[in-house]
Protein backbone atom coordinates (compact mmCIF):
# COMPACT_ATOMS: atom_id res chain seq x y z
CA UNK A 1 0.00 0.00 0.00
CA UNK A 2 1.14 3.65 -1.23
CA UNK A 3 2.01 5.74 2.14
CA UNK A 4 -0.24 9.10 2.34
CA UNK A 5 1.55 11.53 0.86
CA UNK A 6 2.32 15.24 2.44
CA UNK A 7 -0.44 16.87 0.47
CA UNK A 8 -3.10 13.78 2.00
CA UNK A 9 -1.75 14.33 5.64
CA UNK A 10 -2.30 17.93 5.76
CA UNK A 11 -5.69 17.43 4.67
CA UNK A 12 -6.36 14.05 6.18
CA UNK A 13 -5.28 16.49 9.80
CA UNK A 14 -6.03 19.99 9.03
CA UNK A 15 -2.58 21.03 8.99
CA UNK A 16 -0.35 24.19 7.25
CA UNK A 17 2.93 24.58 7.42
CA UNK A 18 4.50 26.99 9.91
CA UNK A 19 6.00 30.18 8.40
CA UNK A 20 7.62 31.26 12.22
CA UNK A 21 9.30 28.02 12.33
CA UNK A 22 10.30 27.73 8.90
CA UNK A 23 8.68 24.82 7.79
CA UNK A 24 9.05 23.51 4.59
CA UNK A 25 7.96 19.93 4.00
CA UNK A 26 10.02 17.66 1.37
CA UNK A 27 7.76 16.31 -0.80
CA UNK A 28 9.88 14.48 -3.40
CA UNK A 29 9.69 10.43 -2.77
CA UNK A 30 12.84 10.38 -5.21
CA UNK A 31 15.06 12.70 -2.53
CA UNK A 32 13.89 11.05 0.79
CA UNK A 33 15.10 7.96 -0.37
CA UNK A 34 18.47 9.61 -1.29
CA UNK A 35 18.85 11.75 2.01
CA UNK A 36 18.11 8.36 3.85
CA UNK A 37 20.85 6.11 1.79
CA UNK A 38 23.50 9.22 2.52
CA UNK A 39 23.02 8.01 6.32
CA UNK A 40 24.70 4.26 5.57
CA UNK A 41 21.98 3.02 8.26
CA UNK A 42 21.11 -0.61 9.43
CA UNK A 43 19.34 -2.52 12.25
CA UNK A 44 22.25 -1.60 14.89
CA UNK A 45 21.88 1.99 14.18
CA UNK A 46 20.28 4.61 16.20
CA UNK A 47 19.19 7.74 14.83
CA UNK A 48 17.80 11.16 15.82
CA UNK A 49 15.92 13.14 13.66
CA UNK A 50 15.53 16.55 13.70
CA UNK A 51 12.15 18.39 12.71
CA UNK A 52 10.31 15.08 11.37
CA UNK A 53 7.49 17.63 10.42
CA UNK A 54 4.80 14.99 8.74
CA UNK A 55 7.09 11.79 9.10
CA UNK A 56 8.00 11.28 5.74
CA UNK A 57 11.64 11.01 6.10
CA UNK A 58 10.75 9.45 9.37
CA UNK A 59 9.45 6.41 7.47
CA UNK A 60 12.34 5.76 5.51
CA UNK A 61 14.19 5.78 8.49
CA UNK A 62 12.11 3.62 10.50
CA UNK A 63 12.60 0.86 7.64
CA UNK A 64 16.24 0.88 8.06
CA UNK A 65 17.23 2.00 11.38
CA UNK A 66 16.90 -0.16 14.75
CA UNK A 67 15.90 2.54 16.48
CA UNK A 68 14.51 6.37 15.74
CA UNK A 69 13.83 9.09 17.92
CA UNK A 70 12.34 12.04 16.59
CA UNK A 71 12.62 15.71 17.95
CA UNK A 72 9.98 17.63 16.43
CA UNK A 73 9.10 21.70 18.30
CA UNK A 74 5.75 22.10 16.72
CA UNK A 75 3.25 20.69 19.74
CA UNK A 76 0.43 20.24 16.63
CA UNK A 77 2.31 17.44 15.15
CA UNK A 78 3.43 15.50 17.74
CA UNK A 79 0.34 13.21 18.28
CA UNK A 80 -0.07 12.98 14.31
CA UNK A 81 3.40 11.74 14.66
CA UNK A 82 2.21 8.97 17.15
CA UNK A 83 -0.97 8.00 15.59
CA UNK A 84 0.93 7.20 12.48
CA UNK A 85 3.75 5.61 13.79
CA UNK A 86 2.08 3.39 16.62
CA UNK A 87 2.65 0.57 15.04
CA UNK A 88 6.38 1.05 15.29
CA UNK A 89 7.25 0.66 18.76
CA UNK A 90 11.08 1.13 17.70
CA UNK A 91 10.37 5.11 16.69
CA UNK A 92 9.66 7.56 19.28
CA UNK A 93 8.76 11.13 19.03
CA UNK A 94 9.59 14.01 21.97
CA UNK A 95 8.18 17.33 21.62
CA UNK A 96 11.26 19.67 21.96
CA UNK A 97 13.55 22.60 21.06
CA UNK A 98 16.82 20.76 19.99
CA UNK A 99 18.82 23.57 20.58
CA UNK A 100 17.54 23.93 24.53
CA UNK A 101 18.17 20.12 24.76
CA UNK A 102 21.39 18.12 25.05
CA UNK A 103 21.29 15.64 21.90
CA UNK A 104 22.41 12.73 23.91
CA UNK A 105 20.07 12.85 26.77
CA UNK A 106 17.03 12.82 24.33
CA UNK A 107 18.36 8.87 22.85
CA UNK A 108 19.32 7.89 26.66
CA UNK A 109 15.68 6.59 28.17
CA UNK A 110 14.91 3.40 30.34
CA UNK A 111 14.65 0.92 27.42
CA UNK A 112 16.88 -1.33 24.74
CA UNK A 113 15.77 -1.61 21.42
CA UNK A 114 17.27 -4.27 19.62
CA UNK A 115 16.46 -6.80 16.56
CA UNK A 116 15.88 -10.45 16.88
CA UNK A 117 15.69 -11.62 13.26
CA UNK A 118 12.98 -9.50 11.68
CA UNK A 119 11.38 -8.78 14.71
CA UNK A 120 11.81 -5.41 17.03
CA UNK A 121 11.56 -5.80 20.44
CA UNK A 122 11.66 -3.35 23.39
CA UNK A 123 12.69 -4.84 26.63
CA UNK A 124 13.59 -2.19 30.43
CA UNK A 125 17.56 -1.85 30.95
CA UNK A 126 17.90 -1.82 34.27
CA UNK A 127 21.10 -0.31 34.11
CA UNK A 128 19.95 2.68 32.45
CA UNK A 129 18.44 4.96 34.64
CA UNK A 130 16.10 7.60 32.75
CA UNK A 131 17.67 10.81 32.64
CA UNK A 132 16.41 14.40 32.05
CA UNK A 133 16.26 15.93 29.06
CA UNK A 134 17.49 19.61 30.19
CA UNK A 135 20.17 17.37 31.26
CA UNK A 136 23.74 18.97 30.21
CA UNK A 137 25.94 15.68 30.66
CA UNK A 138 24.48 12.96 28.54
CA UNK A 139 23.74 9.60 30.41
CA UNK A 140 26.80 6.51 30.35
CA UNK A 141 24.27 4.69 28.44
CA UNK A 142 23.72 6.57 25.87
CA UNK A 143 24.41 4.74 22.55
CA UNK A 144 26.33 6.20 19.62
CA UNK A 145 24.00 7.87 17.36
CA UNK A 146 23.29 9.15 13.68
CA UNK A 147 21.65 12.89 13.33
CA UNK A 148 19.22 12.98 9.80
CA UNK A 149 17.74 16.23 9.70
CA UNK A 150 15.58 18.67 7.47
CA UNK A 151 17.14 22.31 9.07
CA UNK A 152 14.93 25.15 9.19
CA UNK A 153 17.36 27.80 7.20
CA UNK A 154 17.61 30.24 10.07
CA UNK A 155 18.99 27.80 11.99
CA UNK A 156 21.36 26.27 10.80
CA UNK A 157 24.47 27.09 12.01
CA UNK A 158 23.13 27.09 15.47
CA UNK A 159 22.03 23.46 14.98
CA UNK A 160 25.59 22.39 14.28
CA UNK A 161 27.59 23.95 16.55
CA UNK A 162 25.32 22.53 18.76
CA UNK A 163 25.83 19.21 17.56
CA UNK A 164 29.03 19.41 17.29
CA UNK A 165 30.24 20.90 20.10
CA UNK A 166 28.23 18.21 22.41
CA UNK A 167 29.65 16.19 25.27
CA UNK A 168 28.47 13.13 23.15
CA UNK A 169 27.85 14.41 19.34
CA UNK A 170 27.22 11.79 16.97
CA UNK A 171 29.21 10.14 14.72
CA UNK A 172 27.40 11.13 11.69
CA UNK A 173 25.12 13.90 10.50
CA UNK A 174 23.31 13.79 7.56
CA UNK A 175 21.62 16.90 6.95
CA UNK A 176 19.23 19.49 4.55
CA UNK A 177 20.65 22.95 4.41
CA UNK A 178 20.35 25.49 1.94
CA UNK A 179 22.80 25.15 -0.90
CA UNK A 180 24.66 28.59 -0.84
CA UNK A 181 25.24 27.03 3.03
CA UNK A 182 26.83 23.95 1.99
CA UNK A 183 29.02 25.39 -0.57
CA UNK A 184 30.33 27.88 1.77
CA UNK A 185 30.61 24.51 4.81
CA UNK A 186 32.54 22.30 2.35
CA UNK A 187 34.58 25.44 0.83
CA UNK A 188 38.60 24.84 0.92
CA UNK A 189 41.61 27.59 2.01
CA UNK A 190 40.96 30.92 -0.25
CA UNK A 191 37.61 30.49 0.36
CA UNK A 192 37.26 29.73 3.37
CA UNK A 193 34.39 31.03 6.04
CA UNK A 194 34.31 31.08 10.48
CA UNK A 195 31.26 28.39 9.23
CA UNK A 196 33.29 26.25 7.34
CA UNK A 197 35.86 26.28 9.92
CA UNK A 198 33.77 25.84 12.68
CA UNK A 199 32.58 22.61 10.84
CA UNK A 200 35.36 20.88 9.56
CA UNK A 201 37.20 21.14 12.96
CA UNK A 202 34.98 18.46 14.22
CA UNK A 203 34.11 16.45 10.92
CA UNK A 204 34.57 16.03 7.47
CA UNK A 205 32.40 17.52 5.02
CA UNK A 206 30.40 17.05 1.70
CA UNK A 207 27.87 17.65 -0.48
CA UNK A 208 25.28 14.27 -1.31
CA UNK A 209 22.87 15.81 -3.32
CA UNK A 210 21.69 19.28 -4.50
CA UNK A 211 17.59 19.57 -3.80
CA UNK A 212 15.59 22.17 -6.11
CA UNK A 213 12.95 24.36 -4.26
CA UNK A 214 10.18 22.93 -6.60
CA UNK A 215 10.99 19.26 -4.51
CA UNK A 216 9.21 21.55 -1.23
CA UNK A 217 5.85 22.49 0.08
CA UNK A 218 5.72 25.31 0.67
CA UNK A 219 8.15 25.99 -1.95
CA UNK A 220 10.81 28.00 -0.68
CA UNK A 221 13.07 30.74 -2.52
CA UNK A 222 16.20 29.02 -3.27
CA UNK A 223 17.21 25.46 -3.68
CA UNK A 224 19.05 23.20 -1.10
CA UNK A 225 21.34 20.71 -0.38
CA UNK A 226 22.13 17.30 1.14
CA UNK A 227 25.18 17.78 3.99
CA UNK A 228 26.89 14.54 5.27
CA UNK A 229 29.22 15.03 8.49
CA UNK A 230 31.64 12.63 9.09
CA UNK A 231 32.32 13.61 12.66
CA UNK A 232 35.75 13.01 13.45
CA UNK A 233 37.08 11.16 16.42
CA UNK A 234 39.02 14.08 17.37
CA UNK A 235 39.35 17.47 16.14
CA UNK A 236 41.65 17.76 12.82
CA UNK A 237 43.81 20.10 15.05
CA UNK A 238 43.83 17.78 17.79
CA UNK A 239 46.51 19.44 19.68
CA UNK A 240 44.43 22.48 19.69
CA UNK A 241 42.46 24.52 22.46
CA UNK A 242 38.71 24.86 21.03
CA UNK A 243 37.88 27.97 23.27
CA UNK A 244 41.32 30.00 22.46
CA UNK A 245 41.14 28.32 18.49
CA UNK A 246 37.97 29.80 18.19
CA UNK A 247 38.94 33.10 19.89
CA UNK A 248 41.61 33.50 17.29
CA UNK A 249 39.70 32.59 14.34
CA UNK A 250 36.90 34.68 15.20
CA UNK A 251 39.18 37.44 15.46
CA UNK A 252 41.24 37.19 12.31
CA UNK A 253 37.50 37.34 10.15
CA UNK A 254 36.06 40.20 12.44
CA UNK A 255 37.80 42.34 10.08
CA UNK A 256 38.14 40.35 6.82
CA UNK A 257 39.02 42.51 4.27
CA UNK A 258 41.84 43.15 6.45
CA UNK A 259 45.63 41.92 6.48
CA UNK A 260 45.63 39.28 9.75
CA UNK A 261 47.94 41.61 11.39
CA UNK A 262 45.03 43.98 11.42
CA UNK A 263 42.24 41.54 12.16
CA UNK A 264 44.48 40.01 14.64
CA UNK A 265 45.44 42.86 16.43
CA UNK A 266 41.78 44.70 16.83
CA UNK A 267 39.95 41.16 17.50
CA UNK A 268 42.43 40.05 20.08
CA UNK A 269 42.77 43.15 21.57
CA UNK A 270 46.96 43.14 21.60
CA UNK A 271 49.62 45.49 19.42
CA UNK A 272 50.18 44.73 15.97
CA UNK A 273 53.66 43.15 17.03
CA UNK A 274 52.41 40.77 19.06
CA UNK A 275 50.39 39.77 16.63
CA UNK A 276 53.30 40.00 13.58
CA UNK A 277 55.44 37.75 16.30
CA UNK A 278 52.85 35.59 16.39
CA UNK A 279 52.13 35.27 13.03
CA UNK A 280 55.74 34.51 12.07
CA UNK A 281 56.35 32.16 14.88
CA UNK A 282 53.30 29.86 13.01
CA UNK A 283 55.07 30.39 9.42
CA UNK A 284 52.54 32.48 8.43
CA UNK A 285 52.67 35.99 6.23
CA UNK A 286 51.32 38.64 8.33
CA UNK A 287 49.80 40.41 5.04
CA UNK A 288 47.03 37.31 4.36
CA UNK A 289 43.69 37.42 4.48
CA UNK A 290 41.60 35.33 6.77
CA UNK A 291 40.14 33.14 4.06
CA UNK A 292 43.38 31.68 2.63
CA UNK A 293 44.54 30.15 5.75
CA UNK A 294 43.55 26.29 6.44
CA UNK A 295 42.67 24.21 9.37
CA UNK A 296 46.20 23.47 9.89
CA UNK A 297 47.44 27.10 9.96
CA UNK A 298 44.80 28.42 12.34
CA UNK A 299 45.96 25.76 14.86
CA UNK A 300 49.79 26.93 14.19
CA UNK A 301 48.58 30.71 14.69
CA UNK A 302 46.37 30.06 17.61
CA UNK A 303 49.58 28.07 18.84
CA UNK A 304 51.72 31.27 17.76
CA UNK A 305 49.88 34.19 19.29
CA UNK A 306 49.02 32.50 22.40
CA UNK A 307 53.03 31.57 23.40
CA UNK A 308 53.82 35.19 22.21
CA UNK A 309 51.22 36.74 24.61
CA UNK A 310 52.51 34.22 27.24
CA UNK A 311 55.76 35.29 26.67
CA UNK A 312 55.19 38.97 27.42
CA UNK A 313 52.94 38.23 29.91
CA UNK A 314 55.84 36.18 32.39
Amino acid sequence: MKPPSVFELMRRFDLDPKKSLGQNFLVDESHLARIAAAADLSPADTVLEIGPGLGVLTRHLAAQAGRVVAVELDDRLIPVLQELFADQPHVSFVHADILQVDPASLIADDKVTRWQGDKVIVGPSPQSPVPSPQSPVPNPQSPPYKVVANLPYYITSAVLRHLLEASQPPTLAVVMVQREVAQRIVAGPGDMSLLAIGVQFYAEAKIVQKVPAGAFHPRPKVDSAVLRLDVRPQPLVADAQPAWYFEVVRAGFGQKRKQLRNSLAAGLGISKETTEAGLIAAGIDPSRRAETLSLAEWGALAKGVGEEIGRLRD
